[in-house]
């Protein structure tokens, strides 16, 4: 599992990135992260039940507080661009858990004995980058 803290100063639109990487080299990352999150945004359909296991998840309700809030920024140590949802401290939101399916402790009430809830993997993320993948190396190669 990547585990990442995204902060703003790794935006790429900020001073220390612009200083970090050529023109084009900075405008064909930025250009993948927002391919990828484009495509990943437009996966998740809105709808009231579950999807199904091993396709995009579902989003519910009118908020942007979902999964299709999706931010990429730059990773220095790496040198690459990191696309993925935001997790928001207080929701039951688990992006890791939407993407690859595993067990987390629940509780419903207070005082009530915590249980296991198992989540099916509903990938969104890998499949966007596989589904943008075979146009990338022309649209780096235009802008670098």
């Amino acid at each position: 599992m990547v585990s990442t803290r995204i902060t703003t100063e790794t935006f790429f639109d900020r001073q220390a990135v612009i200083d970090a990487l050529d023109a084009g080299e900075r405008r064909a990352l930025s250009r993948l992260g927002a391919f990828v999150r484009t495509r990943a945004q437009s996966s998740l359909r809105r709808r009231k039940r579950s999807a199904p296991a091993g396709s995009p998840p579902s989003r519910h309700g009118p908020t942007n507080r979902s999964l299709r809030f999706i931010l990429f920024n730059y990773e220095p140590q790496h040198h690459q661009v990191v696309i993925g949802p935001v997790k928001f401290s207080g929701t039951d939101q688990i992006p890791h858990l939407t993407e690859f399916g595993g067990t987390k402790p629940v509780q419903r009430r207070r005082g009530e004995a915590s249980r296991m809830a198992r989540y099916e993997p509903r990938p969104f993320m890998g499949p966007a980058a596989e589904a943008v993948a075979p146009d990338m190396p022309g649209v780096l190669a235009r802008e670098m």
